[in-house]
């Protein structure tokens, strides 16, 4: 059992244990009716305790057992929280540490509840596309109210114990604890306390009342419809709430379970608990053990206080570890540090930082010119231009004055991390750190294993990627490794698209009404268009075969570089990023048509996004087989961290996988047969269609 009994005097303890968080598996739902049992059945306890042991109270449903038949197995959530209404005996919850999801629905179902300062409480189930299901839309409005009890529901965020506490009138807690150590002796007094308390109270039977009615639900529709357009869960939240004031408690619980019941079925429930179980497995690497040892990292050196040096430094200096930053020049290093401070001022005006923390901020950041005040560093980034030149004049220099363990990381994009260990004598502490920009803000870290990358290392970057607060992602050696691989895929069917006949806008239109931010044209003029040019000539030596179209190339040499320029794919005034169409690219695009001899023709919607999104999946498959991502859901984390797919469709893989392989391939089929496109691209990958002709799902 994963529920302990103790009987202290008169009073039975039952304790909930299953690590880290007290999930509420079906052993642990077991262990706790079974000690109900006990306490009821024994004369000499008059009244019952249920509390978590460690860090947690209950953190809610048990994450092993999403989506298999223990989590359905009675007893049931719902069955245990009858059997403690039903106790003859008082139950009283102690709280402490993480009360959330099922977690809060049990303390809910419990006669009393003490809570220690400090206790998360909260209702997360709308971020996996759902309502809570065990009766949490319909106790918690009656015990903090309906406003604050939608907004804590529609949101699903923690609110502090101590807060709720403070609210008069609130009756989800009937005493708060003086503090965490105190709070098994004073809950064990309170329970004596009450131990005669007859009738017990229950929470269902608790008024629950808005005196605005219909008015007031129909505002938080308003502002719910406005804030969630991809998710029908907020929604639904709503209708919950509401029948929570307008119905018996038990025809409210039957709307809320129907409701919980019929959003599970939905493609963006699925997409978010996929999300949510793929952003674990992440951090899991097949033959790198969690206990792996991991080097202490007190100090990191970034080289390069350009835009990525920058904001790779502020990363870590958001995480209180000192960084110093090398350049070679000193008016590079005073313009970055003041591109650092101007971003943490900005942040202060905001009111999204405090002045104090900008100054602690500020004060573990040192700057150099020389490579020699790198000799302390234990991680050590660089963040230089992308031309393996230059990283071989780094590493070499690094290789002569970093210290024996310290990390070597390189910031590269697409160039082979293998061959850049090789210009260092210590290519087992040599991996890749691939920042996204604005690396202050985007989640994603693509954390490159080489092949002599050190298992040790792995496990530290890992660890310190969750410490900067990154969703860090292993991906092996190639020429882009996951996600740059794969947009080049993407890319090329955008290009393809112009030359059949789209318009540029056309194609970001399709894309981003399909979900993505921004779609492959505005993306390339914020991303800067000079970039991928420079790739593609270093790939047109190096893969002579590929098959690109030319308008990408067309519009480089006219010097348009998207944002930065003030025109790309499209023009943009001073000061502003609004993309406007040009007509001078437009015009471009038709000349180019006519110079091939292509007549365009009209594209739908439907198809852009299958062409575009579809590439991915065909490369992503790839990618699977040869080893460099190891599971599908690191792909579609890449993609949603990284590149903007849309959340609530879960990644090109788990997406590729509801429209079903089988008419994944049938659509690339047709593809391979449009001779302007690349027919050979278009072959599905042996591991896509394997999975097809099996009627799988990608893993």
């Amino acid at each position: 059992m994963t529920a302990e009994y103790k009987v202290h005097g008169s009073v039975a303890v039952i304790t909930m244990a299953n690590p880290p968080v007290n999930g509420l598996g079906l052993a642990t739902r077991q262990g706790i009716v079974e000690g109900l049992g006990r306490a009821n059945a024994d004369a000499a306890v008059t009244s019952i305790v249920i509390t978590g042991a460690g860090g947690a109270f209950s953190g809610g449903a048990d994450i092993k057992e999403f989506g298999t038949d223990k989590s359905l197995q009675e007893p049931n959530l719902l069955s245990v929280i009858a059997a403690i209404e039903n106790s003859a005996k008082p139950v009283v919850a102690a709280m402490h540490s993480v009360a959330m999801g099922g977690g809060l629905e049990l303390a809910l179902g419990c006669h009393y509840r003490i809570a220690a300062p400090g206790c998360s409480i909260a209702l997360p189930e709308v971020k996996l596309g759902l309502i809570p299901g065990a009766g949490g839309t319909q106790r918690l409005p009656r015990v903090i109210g309906v406003e604050a009890a939608l907004n804590l529901i529609v949101s699903g965020e923690p609110v502090k114990s101590e807060m709720i506490g403070a609210v008069p009138g609130q009756k989800l807690f009937d005493k708060m604890a003086a503090s965490a150590e105190s709070l098994a002796a004073e809950a064990l007094a309170f329970a004596q306390s009450v131990a005669d308390a007859r009738p017990l109270p229950l929470v269902r039977n608790f008024p629950c009342k808005h005196p605005e009615g219909d008015a007031y639900f129909q505002f938080a529709r308003n502002m719910v419809k406005g804030m969630a357009k991809n998710f029908p869960a907020p929604a639904k939240c709503v209708d919950a709430v509401e029948a929570a004031t307008k119905k018996k408690f038990a025809d409210g619980m039957a709307v809320e379970r129907e409701i919980f019941i019929n959003l599970m079925w939905t493609a963006e429930s699925r997409a978010l608990r996929h999300l949510f179980m793929a952003e674990r497995a992440a951090s899991k690497i097949p033959d790198v053990a969690s206990d792996t040892p991991k080097r202490d990292i007190k100090l990191v050196g970034v080289i390069g206080a350009g835009t990525m040096g920058g904001g790779i430094s502020m990363n870590f200096l958001n995480a209180g570890i000192p960084v110093k930053i090398l350049e070679m020049k000193q008016e590079a290093l005073d313009r970055g540090v003041a591109t650092i401070k101007k971003n943490y001022e900005a942040q202060v005006k905001k009111g999204k930082l405090k002045q104090d923390k900008y100054e602690q901020r500020m004060a573990l950041l040192s700057t150099t010119l020389s490579y020699d005040d790198f000799k302390d560093c234990d991680l050590i980034i660089e963040a230089v231009f992308e031309e393996m030149g230059v990283k071989e004049a780094v590493f070499k220099q690094l290789d002569t004055v970093a210290k024996p363990g310290a990390i070597l990381a390189s910031n590269t994009s697409t160039l082979d991390v293998d061959k850049i260990a090789a210009f260092t004598k210590r290519p087992q502490d040599v991996v890749g750190m691939h920042f996204f920009s604005p690396a202050n803000v985007m989640k994603l870290l693509e954390v490159v294993r080489g092949k002599e990358t050190a298992k040790d290392v792995l496990a530290t970057v890992m660890a310190i990627g969750k410490k900067i607060k990154k969703t860090s992602v292993v991906s092996g050696v190639c020429d882009g490794f996951i996600g740059n691989r794969m947009i080049e895929q993407y890319s090329r069917q955008a290009g393809f698209l112009l030359d059949e006949g789209c318009t540029p806008q056309q194609v970001d239109k399709a894309v981003e009404k399909f979900g993505f931010a921004m779609g492959p044209f505005r993306m390339g003029d914020l991303a800067g268009n000079d970039i991928g040019w420079a790739i593609r000539k270093r790939r047109a030596v190096e893969r002579a075969d590929m098959k690109y179209s030319r308008t990408a190339d067309k519009l480089c040499e006219l010097g348009r570089f998207g944002q930065k320029t003030g025109a790309g794919w499209y023009d943009y005034q001073a000061g502003k990023r609004d993309a406007i169409p040009s007509e001078l690219v437009n015009k471009m695009i038709e000349d180019h048509r006519k110079e091939l001899g292509i007549t365009p023709r009209k594209i739908s919607d439907e198809e852009i996004v299958q062409r575009l999104v579809f590439a991915l999946v065909n490369e992503g498959a790839h990618i699977l087989e040869d080893g460099i991502a190891s599971k599908s859901g690191d792909i579609d984390m890449v993609y949603l961290t990284g590149y903007g797919f849309p959340i609530h469709r879960g990644g090109p893989m788990h997406y590729a996988s509801e429209v079903g392989l089988f008419n994944v391939v049938q659509a690339m089929d047709r593809f391979a047969k449009n001779p302007l496109d690349d027919a050979e691209f278009w072959k599905p990958a042996p591991l896509l269609a394997r999975l097809a002709a099996e009627g799988k799902a990608f893993q």
